[in-house]
Protein backbone atom coordinates (compact mmCIF):
# COMPACT_ATOMS: atom_id res chain seq x y z
CA UNK A 1 0.00 0.00 0.00
CA UNK A 2 1.34 3.23 -1.21
CA UNK A 3 0.52 6.56 1.09
CA UNK A 4 1.45 9.87 1.70
CA UNK A 5 1.28 11.35 5.12
CA UNK A 6 -0.25 8.36 7.51
CA UNK A 7 -2.13 8.80 10.79
CA UNK A 8 -3.89 6.18 13.48
CA UNK A 9 -5.48 6.92 15.98
CA UNK A 10 -8.42 4.36 17.95
CA UNK A 11 -11.78 5.46 18.58
CA UNK A 12 -15.52 3.83 19.23
CA UNK A 13 -17.18 7.28 17.07
CA UNK A 14 -20.27 5.99 15.34
CA UNK A 15 -19.41 7.49 11.94
CA UNK A 16 -18.93 4.92 9.56
CA UNK A 17 -15.06 4.94 8.16
CA UNK A 18 -15.98 6.01 4.46
CA UNK A 19 -17.26 9.86 6.40
CA UNK A 20 -14.69 9.88 9.09
CA UNK A 21 -12.12 12.21 6.67
CA UNK A 22 -15.22 14.14 5.96
CA UNK A 23 -16.00 14.55 9.81
CA UNK A 24 -12.50 15.63 10.33
CA UNK A 25 -12.13 18.21 7.52
CA UNK A 26 -15.03 20.06 8.72
CA UNK A 27 -13.10 20.53 12.02
CA UNK A 28 -9.50 21.18 11.28
CA UNK A 29 -7.79 24.16 9.67
CA UNK A 30 -7.73 24.53 5.72
CA UNK A 31 -4.37 24.02 5.36
CA UNK A 32 -4.59 20.41 6.44
CA UNK A 33 -6.96 17.54 4.37
CA UNK A 34 -7.44 14.15 4.92
CA UNK A 35 -8.30 12.08 1.61
CA UNK A 36 -8.78 8.95 3.01
CA UNK A 37 -9.88 6.77 6.01
CA UNK A 38 -9.41 3.22 6.75
CA UNK A 39 -9.97 0.46 8.98
CA UNK A 40 -6.95 -1.33 9.97
CA UNK A 41 -5.56 -4.52 12.59
CA UNK A 42 -5.14 -2.88 15.86
CA UNK A 43 -1.17 -3.42 16.09
CA UNK A 44 -1.00 -0.85 13.29
CA UNK A 45 0.96 1.79 13.80
CA UNK A 46 1.65 4.27 11.42
CA UNK A 47 5.17 5.01 11.54
CA UNK A 48 6.72 1.58 13.09
CA UNK A 49 4.39 -0.02 10.32
CA UNK A 50 5.94 1.33 7.48
CA UNK A 51 8.54 -0.75 5.17
CA UNK A 52 9.56 2.04 3.03
CA UNK A 53 9.66 6.03 3.23
CA UNK A 54 10.77 8.38 0.20
CA UNK A 55 11.50 11.79 0.82
CA UNK A 56 12.32 14.38 -1.26
CA UNK A 57 14.73 17.73 -0.86
CA UNK A 58 14.27 20.27 -3.19
CA UNK A 59 17.09 22.88 -4.20
CA UNK A 60 16.48 26.44 -6.37
CA UNK A 61 20.20 26.40 -8.01
CA UNK A 62 19.00 29.14 -9.74
CA UNK A 63 21.00 32.89 -9.23
CA UNK A 64 18.09 34.93 -7.71
CA UNK A 65 15.72 32.24 -6.21
CA UNK A 66 12.04 32.86 -5.70
CA UNK A 67 9.92 34.60 -4.37
CA UNK A 68 6.67 32.78 -4.03
CA UNK A 69 8.45 29.12 -3.24
CA UNK A 70 11.04 30.30 -1.08
CA UNK A 71 9.23 28.64 2.31
CA UNK A 72 9.16 25.45 0.39
CA UNK A 73 12.52 25.12 -1.39
CA UNK A 74 16.33 25.79 -0.48
CA UNK A 75 17.77 27.81 -2.51
CA UNK A 76 21.71 27.96 -3.37
CA UNK A 77 22.54 30.72 -6.20
CA UNK A 78 26.27 28.92 -6.57
CA UNK A 79 25.88 26.28 -9.92
CA UNK A 80 26.04 23.02 -8.61
CA UNK A 81 27.90 20.64 -10.01
CA UNK A 82 24.61 17.98 -10.85
CA UNK A 83 26.68 15.19 -11.97
CA UNK A 84 29.45 14.92 -9.48
CA UNK A 85 26.19 14.67 -7.25
CA UNK A 86 24.49 12.06 -9.38
CA UNK A 87 28.28 9.78 -8.94
CA UNK A 88 27.96 10.95 -5.37
CA UNK A 89 24.43 9.49 -4.14
CA UNK A 90 24.69 6.33 -5.28
CA UNK A 91 27.27 5.76 -2.52
CA UNK A 92 24.27 5.95 -0.39
CA UNK A 93 22.15 2.98 -1.60
CA UNK A 94 22.56 -0.26 0.52
CA UNK A 95 23.15 -1.24 3.89
CA UNK A 96 24.89 1.31 6.17
CA UNK A 97 25.64 2.90 9.55
CA UNK A 98 24.71 5.93 8.65
CA UNK A 99 26.17 7.53 12.07
CA UNK A 100 27.66 10.24 10.44
CA UNK A 101 24.86 11.51 8.91
CA UNK A 102 22.17 12.03 12.10
CA UNK A 103 22.22 14.96 14.30
CA UNK A 104 23.27 14.84 17.99
CA UNK A 105 20.88 13.84 20.57
CA UNK A 106 19.12 11.03 18.10
CA UNK A 107 17.74 8.75 20.68
CA UNK A 108 17.74 5.72 17.80
CA UNK A 109 19.46 2.54 19.15
CA UNK A 110 20.80 1.82 16.22
CA UNK A 111 21.94 4.33 12.76
CA UNK A 112 21.80 1.31 10.77
CA UNK A 113 19.56 2.07 8.07
CA UNK A 114 18.97 0.92 3.97
CA UNK A 115 18.87 2.64 1.28
CA UNK A 116 17.11 0.99 -1.58
CA UNK A 117 16.85 3.75 -4.34
CA UNK A 118 19.02 7.35 -4.38
CA UNK A 119 18.68 9.69 -7.19
CA UNK A 120 19.15 13.19 -8.23
CA UNK A 121 17.83 15.33 -11.07
CA UNK A 122 17.88 18.50 -12.43
CA UNK A 123 14.21 20.17 -13.84
CA UNK A 124 14.90 23.38 -14.88
CA UNK A 125 16.86 25.59 -12.15
CA UNK A 126 15.84 23.06 -9.73
CA UNK A 127 17.73 20.14 -8.34
CA UNK A 128 15.83 17.08 -6.59
CA UNK A 129 17.33 14.61 -4.57
CA UNK A 130 15.33 11.70 -3.68
CA UNK A 131 15.75 9.10 -1.11
CA UNK A 132 13.96 5.57 -0.55
CA UNK A 133 14.75 3.70 2.42
CA UNK A 134 13.80 1.21 5.52
CA UNK A 135 13.99 4.26 7.92
CA UNK A 136 15.49 7.64 8.23
CA UNK A 137 17.56 8.73 11.28
CA UNK A 138 16.81 12.77 12.51
CA UNK A 139 17.75 14.79 9.79
CA UNK A 140 19.41 12.35 8.11
CA UNK A 141 18.01 13.57 4.62
CA UNK A 142 18.77 16.93 5.18
CA UNK A 143 22.80 16.12 6.02
CA UNK A 144 22.86 13.93 3.31
CA UNK A 145 21.59 16.82 1.24
CA UNK A 146 24.34 18.92 2.98
CA UNK A 147 26.56 16.55 1.92
CA UNK A 148 25.89 16.32 -1.55
CA UNK A 149 25.90 20.35 -1.75
CA UNK A 150 29.28 20.02 -0.81
CA UNK A 151 30.26 17.84 -4.00
CA UNK A 152 28.15 19.75 -6.14
CA UNK A 153 30.47 22.68 -5.11
CA UNK A 154 33.66 20.98 -4.99
CA UNK A 155 34.23 20.82 -1.11
CA UNK A 156 34.12 16.69 -1.52
CA UNK A 157 34.80 14.46 -4.17
CA UNK A 158 32.38 12.03 -5.40
CA UNK A 159 34.49 9.27 -4.39
CA UNK A 160 34.72 10.61 -0.99
CA UNK A 161 31.42 9.51 0.26
CA UNK A 162 32.21 5.70 1.23
CA UNK A 163 35.17 6.98 3.43
CA UNK A 164 33.01 9.54 5.57
CA UNK A 165 30.29 6.66 5.56
CA UNK A 166 33.07 4.10 7.08
CA UNK A 167 34.49 6.50 9.35
CA UNK A 168 30.53 7.44 10.81
CA UNK A 169 32.19 11.01 12.00
CA UNK A 170 29.43 13.49 11.65
CA UNK A 171 32.33 16.35 11.64
CA UNK A 172 33.31 14.70 8.11
CA UNK A 173 29.68 15.18 6.26
CA UNK A 174 28.15 18.35 4.84
CA UNK A 175 25.90 20.30 7.01
CA UNK A 176 22.38 19.74 7.65
CA UNK A 177 20.36 22.24 5.47
CA UNK A 178 17.49 24.08 6.52
CA UNK A 179 13.99 22.02 6.64
CA UNK A 180 12.18 24.26 3.67
CA UNK A 181 12.69 21.99 0.59
CA UNK A 182 12.45 18.15 2.53
CA UNK A 183 9.20 16.69 1.83
CA UNK A 184 7.80 12.91 3.08
CA UNK A 185 6.52 12.13 -0.42
CA UNK A 186 5.10 8.43 -0.18
CA UNK A 187 5.28 5.72 2.43
CA UNK A 188 4.95 2.17 1.59
CA UNK A 189 2.97 -0.55 3.95
CA UNK A 190 2.46 -3.93 3.13
CA UNK A 191 -0.78 -4.88 1.84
Amino acid sequence: MHCGQVANFKTNSNIPTEKIAIAINSKIKKSIVVKNAEEVEENFHARLSCKKKTYRYIINNSEYGTAIYRNLEYHIPQKLNVEEMQKAIKYFVGEHDFKAFKASGTSSKSSVRIIYEAEVRKEADKIIIELTGNGFLYNMVRIISGTLVDVGVGKIKADQIPKIIEQKDRKNAGKTLPPQGLYLVNVEYEK
